[in-house]
């Protein structure tokens, strides 16, 4: 089994591959899947704003849908010292500003306590058949996701298939979803 920084790096080069209109197309192919989740009867939902330099999954067609919901939507804003994140209500006022880090950030605004969440869509570099995780290696939606209720919905968002197996540590947290531009899973 690889360990988790040959998979990351494997993970980071595929996605290098792609190019801005093959993303822009997963993506929306991945919002098309996420309408088949049940998930969609709740009502706060964290959502992560793509880093583009990564080429993440643009969540933009998602939000799309959020809001045509009119769903309540939250969005990251990360603190590297505290290594823990804020999650902050998105509004039509929001001013979004690039963090030192390259995230795309609200500048302020109205935070929840993470207990208040109902679904998260978690970014990954990579997911093994028992829904496990693999992301950047701060442990930043760990931390988050052990500080949610325990019937918070986790789903995943991804460009790739399942690995078999990731090795895990005790503080990871395993999704419930993942979604891929051809399909949704369950674990």
């Amino acid at each position: 089994m690889m360990n988790k920084q040959q998979l990351r790096n494997i993970y980071k080069e595929k996605r290098a591959q792609f190019s801005e209109e093959s993303i822009e197309e997963m993506s929306l192919a991945i919002a098309n899947q996420a309408l088949r989740l049940p998930i969609w009867t709740a009502t706060n939902y964290h959502i992560f704003l793509p880093i583009t330099g990564k080429k993440e999954v643009n969540t933009e067609y998602l939000l799309h849908i959020l809001q045509g919901k009119d769903k309540t939507v939250f969005v990251p804003k990360t603190d590297f010292k505290a290594l823990a994140m804020k999650h902050i209500l998105l509004q039509e006022n929001t001013t979004i500003e690039i963090s030192e880090y390259g995230i795309p950030e609200p500048k302020e605004g109205i935070a929840v306590p993470s207990s208040q969440i109902d679904v998260v869509f978690v970014p990954l570099l990579a997911y093994d058949i028992q829904g496990n995780r693999l992301g950047y290696g701060k442990g930043f939606y760990d931390r988050f996701l052990s500080q949610c209720k325990k019937e918070v919905t986790t789903v995943g968002l991804s460009f790739f298939e399942a690995e078999k197996e990731i090795k895990t540590e005790a503080t990871d947290i395993p999704l419930d979803f993942v979604v891929t531009p051809d399909k949704t899973v369950a674990f």
